[in-house]
């Protein structure tokens, strides 16, 4: 179905696209699977499991459901969200929710006796595959938390940036040498600009008469439920947030412990998927400049409740902004970092190693029993 055919005729109904998922650890692979899914319909429904569904068929997840709710709903691309959707998919779920059809990626989701959880709605014609997002996966980005405690393994600059890793190292540290699955498997993300224009949609404008320019930055490595609060809570002093984007080496300057943990290109592509972010600046200069106030006309700097590190030249990044009389802090009341959310990671290494080896077996054996890998 050709999408601009549903939006144009009068004739015809929108068409409700289902798509569910656990949603864990959200990231930009997320959000472009929301993407993709949305673009084949005209009304996105999200369906996001519980987190008793998840422990059930796949293991423990790191996010809570309330977390993994409030992260989804705020993605650009999804209208509604159905929380507490079943694992397994059915016809009465998409009737239930008046959907056309489910959209899912290509890759194998089975439930805990080893069933493909999208077989009745393929069977019923009402399925729709759109390609998985290369470069990232949940179990990646788990593999690189608990890749913070092999310090003897990483690069021998003693702070240096996961990034600094290359393709083969990342894969093996966070892997190992024994994973076959196809779905289970590290790359790094190669950003172009199509993908940019793709992630910044009709939400990424010029700010518009009688906007209020908020601009903040910083890492917003791992976009997690911390910084999300922290932007709903510059809202009040404006409404339109740019957000600045530091690069790597900027980054490890000021959090060390080989952060970050994405890149700046995986860090730019997260951030542009919030309905709440109206730009980007990537490779933000540390210390606000005069230049970078004017460029946007920014009403306020906003910093949140963590400590401003000093540049390095000894200075306080926020000099300009604050002899301007526009620098704020807000306290968002959620005190989550991306420290404390790689802890929890951490903390129960052993249970989602666990989990990540019984994810691979089951997609091994699915593999095996249809006969097809991707390409």
């Amino acid at each position: 179905m050709d999408k601009s055919d549903s939006c144009t005729s009068p004739t015809k109904k929108p068409v409700r696209v289902f798509v569910d998922g656990c949603f864990d650890l959200v990231h930009y692979g997320h959000a472009n699977a929301l993407r993709q899914a949305k673009q084949l319909g005209d009304y996105l429904i999200v369906g996001v499991h519980s987190d008793a569904e998840i422990a059930l068929h796949k293991g423990p997840p790191v996010l809570t459901e309330q977390e993994r709710y409030k992260m989804v709903r705020a993605i650009k691309w999804v209208d509604e969200v159905v929380e507490g959707a079943p694992y397994i998919t059915t016809m009465e779920t998409l009737d239930k929710y008046n959907c056309d059809f489910c959209a899912h990626g290509d890759d194998i989701v089975v439930s805990a006796d080893g069933r493909d959880t999208y077989q009745e709605v393929k069977d019923a014609g009402r399925y729709k595959i759109y390609p998985r997002t290369q470069g990232v996966s949940t179990t990646d980005l788990v593999g690189r938390m608990l890749l913070m405690t092999r310090a003897s393994m990483l690069p021998k600059h003693e702070d240096a940036p996961l990034s600094a890793l290359n393709t083969q190292q990342l894969k093996e540290l966070t892997q190992g040498s024994t994973r076959k699955s196809p779905y289970t498997r590290v790359s790094h993300f190669l950003l172009t600009s199509q993908k940019i224009v793709q992630f910044m949609g009709e939400s990424v404008k010029d700010p518009q008469p009688g906007d209020k320019v908020i601009y903040v930055a910083g890492a917003f490595d791992l976009f997690h439920l911390g910084h999300l609060d922290f932007l709903e809570s510059c809202l009040q002093f404006g409404n339109y947030i740019v957000v600045g984007l530091h690069n790597d080496w900027v980054v490890n300057h000021y959090k060390g412990l080989h952060y970050p943990l994405m890149t700046l290109h995986e860090r730019v592509m997260s951030v542009l998927a919030y309905k709440l972010v109206s730009a980007v600046v990537i490779e933000a200069p540390y210390s606000v400049t005069e230049e970078l106030l004017d460029h946007f006309k920014v009403d306020y700097v906003i910093h949140g409740r963590t400590p401003v590190v000093p540049d390095k030249d000894g200075s306080d990044p926020y000099e300009v902004a604050k002899k301007r009389g526009i620098f704020r802090t807000v306290d968002s009341g959620n005190s989550l970092t991306t420290n404390t959310f790689t802890q929890r990671i951490i903390n129960n290494m052993l249970a989602y190693q666990k989990r990540n080896e019984e994810k691979e077996a089951r997609e091994l054996k699915q593999i095996e029993q249809s006969g097809k890998a991707p390409s």
